[in-house]
């Protein structure tokens, strides 16, 4: 039981088990980053093509970054991310899609 009670050393951020993270980090904030112009972006009707186009990249990262994440916290601001850029890629593509009207 001597395992349970460790402590930690330092606190940090992003990684609760002490090691760095730096690409699982990077695609934390790409995700949120991404999720956030793509949900903000998608409010308005002829922003289509940033947030559907901003939504499917913020989406693939997040996934990407769902399947290699170590830690709680990352899996955390990850699903934030998700789902902002999720709602973002959604109402871009029933406002007009990713090509616009382009390919008909």
């Amino acid at each position: 039981m001597a395992q349970a009670m460790r402590r930690q050393s330092s606190v940090s951020l992003f990684a609760t088990d002490g090691k760095p993270h730096p690409l699982q980090d990077t695609l934390m904030a790409v995700t949120l980053a991404l999720g956030a112009v793509a949900f903000v972006s998608a409010m308005f009707y002829n922003l289509h093509l940033l947030s559907s186009w901003a939504g499917l990249v913020g989406i693939i990262t997040g996934a990407y970054g769902q399947f290699i994440s170590a830690t709680t916290r990352e899996r955390f601001v990850l699903i934030m991310g998700l789902g902002a850029s999720a709602v973002g890629f959604y109402l871009g593509m029933a406002h007009g899609g990713l090509f616009g009207g382009i390919i008909s």
